[in-house]
């Protein structure tokens, strides 16, 4: 018998070659097939079910498709191709979505409750299954609850933030809404501030975001300067100036009702309300307000509101003092201040001296009349220059205060 070294690789045969190949072929075949079936199953679930016959997941996706297009209709159908569909595979989140709503359709909420717990401990990032947590939290008034799955939706889908914001800022009109929203919103959240922003813009009463503001004010939680002005702004726009002044002064302690406030121009605002300074850049004119100073120019024959700051004086009469510099016009081309009421009817004029190479003073009264005119707006206006240089400019203070004495 000849013998054989253990290194010497034995023949094999041409038959078990033949098997081997058709396995690995088979094997392929197949692998290409589930591949193709996991790439189309989202767009095209029917042709993924075809493709992998086998496979759960496309079966739970074609049965979640067909519920959407109609959530009532086909109940035994759908009922199946879950109930299938988790048969073979028990990790298809959406066969256990289709199941539970099919459970809360049919009024059976034992087995909706432990339907959602088993999706729930499937997938953290399932839509629907955060959907659909959100809506059981809400109906079973826990909102906390809510909340927790709208921090969790948002924070591994962004892309339902326009959805989620708009239900969110309508609901936090509701006291223990903004109470359970506050704390999510102190735990600075990853959508906090774009929520914020959201929520100052688009609440149907301003005095919603106040509210929610106020809470994280109080909790020392900051809150996004444009929303904050935004805010403001839109309780001033309203009528509400009690309100506003009471919101504007979380940020702004010692500010007085009774004048204006930053008078050295020492705060540096990206977005400011419109009880701060607003430099104004429009149709050419430039304002700046940099290194405790405004700065403005206009191009020859522009003018226009350099800057404005709205007050809520009392009735009474009001000194506006300060200085400014760089200033060479003639008499009827000087930039002047202006105090007008919000309805438009001006209580008078402050015009800029001249000073080019040194500052001046200036100084003017205005008497703000009864509470008819509860609103007033402090504006710089620039006339337009015949000069070729245009119009240019410094403030290097301004303030409006109480007369003394009425003088």
């Amino acid at each position: 018998m000849a013998s054989h070294s253990l290194g010497a690789e034995r023949p094999v045969p041409r038959w078990t070659r033949f098997v081997f190949a058709t396995a690995a072929a088979m094997f392929g075949a197949a692998a290409v097939t589930f591949s193709l079936a996991q790439a189309v199953e989202k767009a095209n679930p029917a042709l993924a079910i075809r493709l992998a016959p086998y496979d759960g997941r496309p079966a739970a996706v074609e049965a979640a498709a067909l519920q959407a297009q109609d959530v009532a209709a086909r109940g035994g159908e759908l009922g199946r191709l879950a109930t299938r569909a988790l048969q073979q595979d028990a990790t298809a989140v959406d066969a256990v979505t289709v199941l539970g709503l099919q459970a809360r359709l049919r009024q059976d909420p034992s087995a909706g409750k432990r339907l959602l717990a088993y999706a729930q401990l499937l997938s953290r990032r399932d839509v629907r299954t955060q959907l659909w947590s959100i809506e059981e939290a809400v109906a079973a008034g826990d909102v906390a609850g809510a909340l927790k799955w709208y921090d969790i939706t948002l924070r591994t889908k962004p892309s339902m933030a326009d959805t989620l914001f708009a239900v969110l800022t309508n609901a936090s009109a509701e006291p223990p809404v903004r109470v359970e929203l506050v704390r999510t919103l102190a735990a600075r959240p990853e959508w906090g501030d774009q929520f914020a922003r959201y929520l100052a813009a688009h609440a149907p009463d301003p005095a919603t975001p106040a509210a929610v503001f106020a809470g994280l004010h109080h909790l020392r939680v900051s809150v996004p300067q444009r929303a904050a002005a935004d805010t403001i702004n839109r309780l001033i726009a309203q009528n509400k100036v009690d309100l506003a002044w009471a919101f504007y002064l979380l940020a702004h302690r010692g500010a007085s009702r009774d004048r204006s406030r930053d008078p050295a121009f020492a705060s540096d605002l990206q977005q400011p309300s419109s009880l701060d300074w607003v430099p104004i850049n429009d149709n050419g004119v430039t304002t700046s307000i940099q290194d405790g100073a405004v700065e403005f120019s206009a191009p020859a024959t522009v003018g226009g509101p350099l800057l404005q700051q709205t007050q809520l004086l009392p009735p009474g009469l009001y000194r506006l003092s300060g200085r400014s510099a760089d200033v060479d016009q003639p008499e009827e081309a000087r930039p002047y201040w202006s105090l007008a009421c919000l309805d438009g009817r001006e209580l008078g004029r402050v015009a800029l001296p001249n000073a080019s190479d040194s500052s001046a003073p200036f100084t003017g009264i205005f008497r703000v009349p009864d509470r008819s005119c509860p609103i007033q707006i402090l504006t710089l206006i620039g006339r337009p220059s015949e000069r070729v240089e245009g119009l240019s400019g410094r403030i290097e203070r301004a303030s409006l205060q109480p007369a003394v004495g009425g003088q």
